[in-house]
């Protein structure tokens, strides 16, 4: 007998229908999975057999074919156990459902027949959803990441048992709804405060136009200056998500295995902060079957470099097409997938390889060709894309032993979101979302610059040597100190601040 269950599987961060076919035919038992399935797609026959029978079933000892359609398209992990399972059970005739053809149906099973979770719920919902599918069973922990798919139908089950009953009873239990506490992005907390941080005004002054533009960010100092503490705190001064922002964050943590159980939508910016020994791999995505890397799970949020001089030559090379294009591509023989990656590079490094080169307090131990070799590991074109390089000093005495505490980050984010909407406003019927994006044309019709503006900047070029990326990227940050300013025109003394954010460039590289 032919049974059909309809269920998913995730490529990329997208979701496609698969048809799980089983046709049970009598004759010596075998068990036969088609249709490009993986090792743990095969082994799904011991886990099914046995949670059948300790479901209270029966396993039937008769030719098994299970096709995993469509065919060309490999299919991987343990998703497919529960849609087998029970293909098998109707295709025996142990249970009788009516119509399946609009139901999705995940899940792996455990050997005593419980459901356990599974990677990609939210891309399947939403998969299942735009496939005109009435309703989707996923594990019961699964249960609320799927359900934040509006005007929906999600069931959550916790074992064969009980996912037989549901869909022989047609669905008489309620669907899962999330409470709409859990759906507000607008009060988010991020558990850490720019009030805690102690001096570096101009520190925080520079994030504030970084998180106001979407600007991209490089710290230099001493080590135990502040500079990790304050990149922790970058994801509490950006504008909170909207929803579509929240479902795309979600979405890449889903597929990647990165949710806890029972978590219904991420509110929070991303913070991705990967070691130094990172892989190219393990940076921009990868893998036979690629899979997102850090700068996607950074998607919407920050990426922060620490030590960044001592990341692979390749890794950082690697970083220069996403910070372009706010995408990374990963071709392969069989596929070529595309992950998002618009995150805000946060970067922090030492100024020598000892990191005391600017320190007043302790004296540097490094050669001159040390240093040199040094900064030598971050290349002009990547110095190119980072539009603000600042120094982080060591903290006075005075300053550290200070009671007072600094501006909060709610304060902070309030002249950001404003500024934000200003640039909403001005892009509405482009494809720009802030300064950062802008391209050559834009720059030339938002940002008009006044003889003096340019003057200024004139001088800037002929003293530091600027690049005409690094140029355009001056005109962005003045865009930004402007839009903080609520002016309508760049005036000099934005530019005058823009400037001094690359002056570090003829400091530190020549």
């Amino acid at each position: 007998m032919l049974a059909r269950v309809h269920s998913a599987a995730i490529l990329g961060v997208e979701a496609y229908e698969v048809q799980v076919e089983v046709d049970i035919t009598r004759g010596m038992h075998n068990f036969t999975v088609v249709g490009l399935p993986d090792a743990a797609i095969r082994e799904s026959r011991d886990r099914t057999a046995a949670a059948i029978r300790n479901s209270g079933f029966q396993y039937p000892m008769d030719r098994i074919t299970i096709n995993l359609a469509p065919a060309d398209i490999r299919k991987e992990g343990p998703a497919f156990d529960l849609p087998i399972a029970l293909g098998i059970l109707l295709a025996s005739g142990q249970i009788s459902v009516d119509d399946l053809d609009r139901t999705i149906v995940v899940g792996e099973l455990s050997l005593d027949g419980l459901v356990r979770p599974i990677s990609g719920a939210l891309p399947v919902a939403l998969g299942a959803k735009s496939w005109g599918k009435q309703n989707v069973v996923v594990p019961s922990a699964n249960g609320p990441e799927a359900a934040v798919v509006a005007d929906f139908d999600v069931y959550g089950v916790d074992s064969l048992y009980g996912c037989a009953c549901l869909l022989e009873q047609g669905f008489m239990e309620p669907p899962i709804q999330v409470p709409p506490e859990e759906l507000d992005l607008t009060h988010t907390a991020y558990g850490v405060d720019f009030a805690d941080v102690k001096g570096q005004e101009h520190v925080k002054r520079a994030l504030e136009v970084a998180a106001a533009g979407g600007h991209n960010v490089l710290m230099i100092g001493p080590p135990g200056s502040g500079k990790t503490m304050l990149a922790r705190r970058m994801p509490g001064i950006l504008p909170p998500m909207d929803l579509s922002e929240a479902l795309e964050v979600t979405k890449l943590y889903s597929v990647s295995g990165l949710i806890g159980e029972k978590t219904s939508l991420i509110r929070t910016r991303p913070f991705r902060a990967p070691h130094h020994t990172v892989s190219v791999a393990g940076l921009v995505g990868g893998g036979s079957v690629p899979r997102p890397g850090e700068v996607s799970l950074a998607h919407n949020g920050v990426l922060f470099l620490d030590e960044l001089p001592e990341f692979g030559a390749a890794a950082l090379e690697v970083m220069r097409q996403p910070m372009e294009d706010a995408t990374v591509t990963i071709a392969r023989a069989q596929m070529s997938l595309t992950f998002p990656a618009n995150f805000q590079l946060v970067a922090a490094m030492n100024p020598c390889p000892c990191g005391f080169r600017t320190d007043p307090v302790r004296q540097c131990t490094c050669t001159s060709s040390q240093v040199g070799r040094y900064l030598k590991r971050i290349s002009g074109p990547l110095q190119d894309r980072i539009d603000i390089h600042i120094e982080v000093p060591r903290l006075m005495p005075e300053e550290v032993m200070s009671r007072q505490a600094g501006e909060a980050s709610q304060t902070i984010q309030d002249r950001v979101v404003a500024a934000r909407e200003r640039q909403r406003q001005r892009f509405a019927n482009t494809p720009f979302h802030c300064n950062a994006d802008m391209n050559a044309k834009a720059l030339r019709q938002f940002c008009p610059l006044s003889p003096e503006v340019e003057n200024l900047l004139r001088a800037a070029i002929d003293q530091f040597g600027l690049s005409a990326r690094a140029f355009d990227r001056i005109v962005k940050l003045s865009r930004t100190i402007a839009d903080l300013e609520g002016a309508e025109r760049i005036a000099v003394h934005h530019a005058a601040e823009a400037v001094q954010y690359r002056s570090l460039d003829r400091k530190f590289w020549g």
